[in-house]
C-alpha cells in the first residue's frame, strides 16, 4: 500500500485494521529473535513506512497523516501486540511530530517542515536525547552537562546521552543541552542522526536491558558535532522551563503533550499485557494434565484468575479511552490526572501479566514461550517519566491541600 493511502485514518476503516492484523503478525513471528539477539528491527519500519504508518502524525498540511490521538494510540497498540520495541521507538517519533506541530512559536518552519518531509518521503524517525550519566532523568531537575558553543556559523555540541531510543535508525536527535553563556540558556538542539561517523556521533552499544532489548537504546557521545544555527530549535534561560513560568499557551499545551504520551506509552504496555492475556488464555483451554483429566480452563479458581485479568485490562481501556477522547475534543487531563492514569494503567498491565505468570507456572517462565518475554517488557513501563513516586507525591499534596 502506498504511503498516500493512509492520510486520513477513520477509526473504522476495514483497510486499516487488515494492514494492521498483517504488520501485528509479522513483527511477532520475528520478536524473540530480536529479544533474544538485542538486535534493532529495521525491517520493521521499512514495512511501518511502506504502510505510511511512520508519518501519521505528521499534520496534513505538512504531507502527512495529521492522525489525531484515538488513530495513533490504535497504531501503537497494534505494533505494541506484535513487538514492543518497535512500537516504544514509534511511540516517540510520534511524540516529537506531535511537539513539533504545537509548538510553532519556537520550532522554526523551515526546520519543522525539513523533519515533516524526511518523515513522509523517508519515514524518519526522530527521539528526544535527555538522560545522561551525572544528570540523570532531566525531570527531576538540573542543567544538563551536554554543552552546545556559539560558532561563527552555528553550533558545537559535546557530551553524553544515556537511553537513546531507537537510535541505529534515527534521522534526527532532538538534543537537550545547555549553552557555555555565562548566563547559560537551556533547551532542544536538533541534530541529523549519525549516520555519517566523520560527524561526531559514536553510538556504544552497550544496551542490554532486561526488557525491551530490540529497542537500541544505547548510549550515544557527542564530539565537536556542528549543527547551523537554525537548529537550536528552542533555547531559552532555565528559569522558563519552570512550570511556574509557564504561561497559558505553555500550560495547556503541556498538559496535551503530557496526555499524549501517557496515553500512547499506556496503550503500549496494556497492549504487552494483551498479549500475555492471550497467551494465557490458549495455555489454560489447551493444558490438560493427566491428573485432571481435563483442560486447565475448567477449574474454578483458574477462571477466576482469567477474570481478575479482565477485570484489570477493562479498566484500563476505560481509563485510555475516557483521556484520549478528552485530549481529541481539546480538554486533555491536568498533569496531575495524566500521572495518575499512567500509574494506574501500567500497574494493571504488570499486575494482569503476574497473574498470567502465576496460573502458567514453569511455562510461562520458559523462553520457549512468549509470556516471560511480555513480562520483562511490560516491567519498563515503571521507567518512563513521571515515575511513580512523582506521581504519588504530586496526588498526595494535591489531596492534602
Amino acid at each position: 500500500m502506498p504511503s498516500s493511502a493512509l492520510r486520513r485514518l477513520p477509526s473504522s476503516e476495514p483497510r486499516l485494521d487488515e494492514t494492521l492484523d498483517v504488520l501485528r503478525a509479522t513483527f511477532s513471528a520475528n520478536a524473540a529473535r530480536h529479544d533474544a539477539d538485542g538486535s534493532f528491527a529495521h525491517d520493521n519500519f521499512a514495512l511501518l513506512h511502506r504502510h505510511g504508518l511512520i508519518a501519521q502524525v505528521v499534520p496534513q498540511p505538512h504531507g502527512g497523516g495529521g492522525a489525531n490521538l484515538a488513530q495513533a494510540r490504535r497504531i501503537v497498540g497494534a505494533v505494541a501486540a506484535g513487538d514492543a520495541a518497535t512500537a516504544l521507538v514509534l511511540t516517540m517519533t510520534y511524540l516529537q511530530h506531535r511537539a513539533i506541530a504545537r509548538d510553532d512559536r519556537h520550532w522554526p518552519s523551515a526546520v519543522a517542515q525539513q523533519v515533516f518531509d524526511s518523515a513522509v518521503s523517508e519515514g524518519a524517525l526522530i527521539n528526544a536525547l535527555r538522560v545522561e550519566p551525572e544528570l540523570g532523568s532531566p525531570s527531576r531537575g538540573g542543567l544538563p552537562g551536554t554543552v552546545a558553543t556559539r560558532t561563527a556559523d552555528g553550533w558545537r555540541l559535546h557530551g553524553r546521552k544515556l537511553y537513546c531510543t531507537g537510535i541505529p535508525a534515527l534521522r534526527w536527535l532532538a538534543v537537550w543541552a545547555r549553552t557555555d553563556e555565562p548566563q547559560p540558556r537551556v533547551g532542544v538542539f536538533l541534530v541529523p542522526g549519525p549516520a555519517d561517523p566523520a560527524r561526531g556521533i559514536r553510538v556504544i552499544e552497550n544496551w542490554n536491558h532486561l526488557g525491551l532489548r530490540a529497542s537500541g537504546s544505547h548510549e550515544t557521545v557527542l564530539d565537536d558535532v556542528w549543527i547551523p544555527p537554525e537548529y537550536a530549535v528552542d533555547i531559552r534561560p532555565p528559569e522558563q522551563w519552570a512550570p511556574a513560568a509557564a504561561s497559558q499557551a505553555d500550560t495547556d499545551g503541556n498538559a496535551d503533550q503530557q496526555a499524549w504520551m501517557v496515553v500512547l506509552l499506556g496503550s503500549l504496555y496494556d497492549a504487552v499485557a494483551r498479549a500475555g492475556f492471550d497467551w494465557i488464555r490458549d495455555f489454560v483451554r489447551n493444558r490438560a494434565p493427566a491428573s485432571l483429566g481435563a483442560p486447565l480452563a475448567t477449574l474454578p479458581r483458574v477462571q477466576q484468575i482469567i477474570g481478575e485479568i479482565a477485570a484489570l485490562l477493562q479498566a484500563n481501556r476505560a481509563l485510555l479511552d475516557d483521556a484520549t477522547a478528552r485530549v481529541d475534543a481539546g480538554r486533555p487531563p491536568s498533569f496531575g490526572d495524566s500521572g495518575l492514569l499512567k500509574f494506574t494503567v501500567t500497574g494493571n498491565a504488570i499486575r494482569a501479566v503476574e497473574l498470567a505468570l502465576q496460573l502458567a507456572g514453569n511455562h510461562g517462565l520458559s523462553r520457549n514461550n512468549p509470556l516471560e518475554r511480555h513480562y520483562r517488557d511490560v516491567l519498563c513501563s515503571r521507567v518512563h517519566t513521571p515515575q511513580d513516586d512523582a506521581i504519588l507525591i504530586a496526588a498526595g499534596r494535591h489531596a492534602l491541600a
